[in-house]
């Protein structure tokens, strides 16, 4: 089990990290950060733990910022000293709640429903993959844009990628042009088409037709070569976490 801890006071980590040596000592501590923003670099540079625990009040926010857009998804446990948060936790992943001081029995606890909710979705999984198999594929084949006042439906065998810019998604299309088109990345990303359109990113959807090649990055990370129109303005970079199903999902 990969944990990755987020606690702002020095002393405070340490006691875990120490309860944790007690009540689950084949845990390994994949790492630490005092902050929102040290856990959010860390994160993407880091393949995701198996789970995380968290303080909820930290020195530049609160830990729930972390899960806004469904950056992270692994399961969590929210240890704080407060229980005005218990609501806003288990709509970030939460799987425990654990009030400070942190005992040794609350730990022991919060360890057993991460295994046990481990073990039933891991026995639904190959059930859940062949019922979707059996599915007829609802994959979107046009997209609405905006153009002035009205709009206008787009092809997606046309688009070459959908980027999120200042929180806008553009559609760009396989000619270079750009459209403007309504909703969240990650809403369009769960409507298009599997095969033949990949999230590499929190900020780019590509599509097989535009993709020319791909060459390491650095740190487990690769550059995505588009082809010139579709690539246009648009530097892609797939996460270190991503890289493999990135690999497998273009065949190489």
């Amino acid at each position: 089990m990969r944990l990755f801890l987020v606690e702002d006071e020095a002393p405070a980590r340490e006691r875990l990290i120490e309860t944790i040596a007690r009540v689950e000592p084949g845990a390994q501590i994949a790492g630490v950060a005092a902050s929102v923003r040290e856990a959010q670099v860390w994160l993407a540079a880091h393949p995701a733990p198996d789970l995380m625990l968290l303080d909820v009040q930290l020195a530049d926010g609160l830990s729930f910022e972390l899960f806004a857009d469904d950056a992270v998804r692994c399961p969590a446990i929210f240890a704080t000293a407060y229980d005005e948060f218990v609501l806003e936790a288990f709509k970030a992943n939460a799987i425990d709640y654990v009030l400070k001081p942190v005992s040794d029995e609350a730990m022991a606890r919060a360890f057993t429903t991460y295994r046990r909710l481990r073990t039933h979705f891991s026995a639904d999984v190959a059930r859940l993959a062949a019922d979707l198999a059996a599915l007829p594929s609802r994959a979107r084949q046009r997209i609405l844009a905006r153009s002035g006042a009205g709009f206008v439906s787009l092809r997606l065998d046309e688009i070459g990628c959908f980027v999120s810019i200042d929180k806008a998604t553009w559609a760009i299309d396989l000619d270079g042009k750009r459209h403007l088109v309504d909703g969240s990345l990650a809403q369009l990303a769960d409507e298009l088409d599997a095969q033949r359109f990949f999230r590499i990113n929190r900020q780019v959807v590509v599509a097989a037709a535009a993709v020319r090649g791909f060459r390491p990055a650095g740190k487990g990370r690769l550059t995505v070569d588009l082809v010139p129109q579709a690539g246009a303005g648009v530097t892609v970079v797939v996460t270190q976490e991503r890289a493999a199903a990135f690999r497998h999902w273009l065949g190489a």
